[in-house]
This record gives C-alpha cells, sequence and structure tokens, in this order.
C-alpha cells in the first residue's frame, strides 16, 4: 500500500529528540525557544509562539482581540472544521463565504458583502498551501475600517478588522516575495503529522502587527495566557530562588514541548534546500502525467506572484459527480493506493447543518469538493510509486466514467 503522508522520521530527528530527553527539558524549554526565533528568521514577521496546535493558536488570538458572542468572522466555507470551531468556542459566529473556481481559497470579491458591523475578524485559509489574495484582503479590511465597532481596548488600537490567516497549510509558501507569516497581521501554521514541516503536534502563531502594536510584548503576554496564566515558566522558575510565581488570568494550557522542538528544529534547518525540493519534484512529476489528459482539472500552485509550498495535490476531475468520486477513490484504494479529500466542507457537516447552514448556499465549494481527490505527497514517495499513483487514478477514472 502507497500510504497517504507518513511522517519523514530518519536518524536526524530521532538523534535529535534523544538529545532533548537526555537533556532534562521535555517540556517547554531552550529548544521551544530557539525554534521560535528560527521560524521568526525563516519568514520575516515579528514574533513567533509556539504551541501545541494550530486551533489553540487560531483561537487564543480570536481571544486576544476580544471576539465573544454577537460578533462575526468571516472564513471560506471550504476548509477544515478546526477554523469554524474555533469560532464557535468564543461565543462568536462562522460566516462563511463561497471560494474560487481555479484554487480553492477565499472568494475576495464576496468578502466586503460579508462584512457587518458585527465583523471582528476576517479568516482567510491557505488551502493545499497555496496562499490567498492577502494584498486585496488587507485593503478591504483598510477601506472598511469605518464599519468597524470596536468593543475593547486592543479592537480600538487596531481601528479596523482583524485578518488572522489560518496558514495551517502554507508554511514556507511565499506571497509578492514575502513569505507566508509576514503576509498580514498574524498567521498560524500548523506542524500536525501529516504537514510538510512537522513537529509530530503542534502550531505556531507568527505575530505581524503593524505600529503602535509592540509584538514583543504581545508575545510576552500569550506566553503567560498559553500556560494557564502563569507569570513564570518551567525554565525561569528553575533560577535559583525563582519558585514563587503568580497567577494574573484564568488561562488556557496549550504550550509546546522541547521534546516536539526538537524535531521541529532538525525540520526547519532542511525544509527549504531537501523537504520543499522533493516535494517540488513531485507535484511537477504528477502535472507532467496527468496534464495529458483533459479529463483532469490540476491545481494551482504557482503563479507570478505566488509560489505555494507544495502541501497538497488537490486534482478535481471534470463533469462528475460526488457519487463517482467516491467511485473513483474506491477502484483507487483496491489498487493500494491511498488518496483523500480535503475537505468534507463545513457546512456540510451535520454540527452546522443544524444551525442552518447549507453547503448548497456556497456552489463553488460544493462542486470543488464532489470532484476532488487528493493524491499522495510526502518526502520519501519515489517516482516509481508516483507513476503507480497516476496509473491507479488512471484507470479508476476510466473503469468508473466508461459506466
Amino acid at each position: 500500500m502507497i500510504p497517504f503522508s507518513p511522517p519523514r522520521i530518519d536518524d536526524k530527528i530521532i538523534n535529535e529528540v534523544t538529545a532533548a530527553l537526555k537533556s532534562g527539558w521535555i517540556t517547554t524549554g531552550p529548544r521551544t525557544k530557539e525554534f521560535e526565533k528560527r521560524l521568526t528568521a525563516y519568514c520575516g514577521n515579528k514574533a513567533t509562539l509556539c504551541l501545541n496546535s494550530a486551533t489553540a493558536g487560531l483561537e487564543i488570538m480570536l481571544r486576544w482581540f476580544g471576539v465573544g458572542e454577537g460578533d462575526e468572522v468571516i472564513l471560506p466555507a471550504y476548509t477544515y472544521s478546526a477554523t469554524a470551531n474555533v469560532v464557535m468556542h468564543c461565543g462568536a459566529k462562522p460566516v462563511f463565504v463561497d471560494v474560487n473556481p481555479d484554487d480553492f481559497n477565499i472568494n475576495v470579491s464576496l468578502i466586503e458583502g460579508a462584512i457587518t458591523e458585527n465583523t471582528k475578524v476576517v479568516m482567510p485559509v491557505d488551502f493545499a498551501g497555496f496562499p490567498c489574495d492577502y494584498e486585496a484582503i488587507n485593503e478591504i479590511v483598510r477601506k472598511n475600517a469605518h464599519r468597524f465597532k470596536p468593543l475593547t481596548d486592543i479592537q480600538s488600537q487596531m481601528g479596523r478588522i482583524m485578518v488572522l490567516s489560518d496558514s495551517a497549510h502554507s508554511f514556507g509558501a511565499d506571497y509578492q516575495h514575502k513569505k507566508c507569516g509576514a503576509l498580514t497581521d498574524v498567521s498560524v501554521f500548523s506542524f500536525h503529522a501529516v504537514k510538510n514541516l512537522t513537529t509530530a503536534e503542534g502550531g505556531a502563531v507568527a505575530l505581524n502587527f503593524p505600529a503602535p502594536f509592540d509584538n514583543e510584548a504581545i508575545y510576552k503576554y500569550l506566553c503567560v495566557k498559553t500556560l494557564h496564566g502563569q507569570n513564570k515558566d518551567a525554565l525561569a522558575k528553575t533560577q535559583k530562588g525563582n519558585w514563587k510565581y503568580d497567577i494574573v488570568e484564568a488561562g488556557y494550557k496549550c504550550n509546546m514541548t522541547d521534546i516536539a522542538a526538537a524535531i521541529g528544529l532538525v525540520e526547519l534547518e532542511r525544509y527549504d534546500s531537501d523537504t520543499q525540493q522533493r516535494r517540488r519534484v513531485i507535484f511537477e512529476r504528477y502535472t507532467a502525467a496527468l496534464s495529458k489528459d483533459e479529463r483532469f482539472q490540476l491545481p494551482v500552485y504557482k503563479t507570478k506572484d505566488k509560489t505555494g509550498c507544495y502541501h497538497l495535490y488537490p486534482l478535481r476531475i471534470k463533469g462528475i459527480t460526488e457519487a463517482q468520486r467516491d467511485a473513483i477513490m474506491q477502484e483507487i484504494f483496491d489498487q493500494d493506493v491511498s488518496v483523500n479529500v480535503h475537505f468534507i466542507p463545513v457546512p456540510a457537516m451535520s454540527f452546522y447543518k443544524n444551525m442552518g447552514y447549507n453547503v448548497h448556499n456556497y456552489p463553488v465549494t460544493y462542486d470543488n469538493f464532489s470532484r476532488e481527490i487528493s493524491l499522495p505527497v510526502y518526502y520519501d514517495l519515489t517516482d516509481e510509486q508516483v507513476d503507480t499513483v497516476v496509473k491507479a487514478v488512471m484507470h479508476a477514472v476510466n473503469k468508473v466514467c466508461s459506466k
């Protein structure tokens, strides 16, 4: 069986994790702090906080901004449930808009029409690692600043809607010669096991707020907020006589461990020179093979202004139904090749349907979903295995679509 997306675990990873275990620091410590500094240097943003998941990062930033009951957050209908769930956790309302027919990202032309006096945040999603149009999104929130009604001191200081990028897929991607993480107010990465850069579980908040915000001060505050509201972390308390601490708010528990950061440090060191090079070759091999067949709609992963990070290869098959897509996937599975779908749209999920959302109100989202199959992409996938995947797809499409 060709798996879908196993993590890359080699001797470099194992040795660095072993070193972390032997160091005596297995929770948040020097490796986590070093990882944060290197992420900031890589992305070109102003400060970075590592956490145990991207989901935690998204929710923490909504709460930091004061998002709560009665507020609205605009997001694409085509995303993973976490993007909407964190809005629900805060007591706010997810306001879905449709996506583009070419690259799966939020349709920027629909954002302005979704803004109301209750809108506090726009949360674009970099689907498959391909950046959204941040120049246009940033301009929309500036243009609509007069409609923004702040309810907290931080919101007043911002003076407009906050742009919180769900960059779970897009670490390493760039837009107009800037890396994701430095494209808008704040971006949140995922380092889950299936991501290009993994820490097993984990994520990072890339702070990039404009003046007069002090990003380093925000970072220090968030360190407290994400560790129970405790004003000293474990590293600080190990200093001689520095055991006493205080709880300054009822915070959360979502810090990254040094074991996770150990993996991340190795992954980051070889990310551009090795990991991304191999993923790019896999994408190009799929594209070269599948572009010969007009039945396939290939993913957009590079344009004049944007270069994705080769996270997912979301293939669409023209003119098929959702049932045919499912049958094609089963035929591929039967050939011992693992594929996936990214994603079942949030408005199609039972919880959100029961709230009154309807996926058919987002026709492009549904059309994209109904025809999408994500092909395997991971570092150790060989050229021969890529060819095997292509053959399995071709066979499955021929078999199902000839009926």
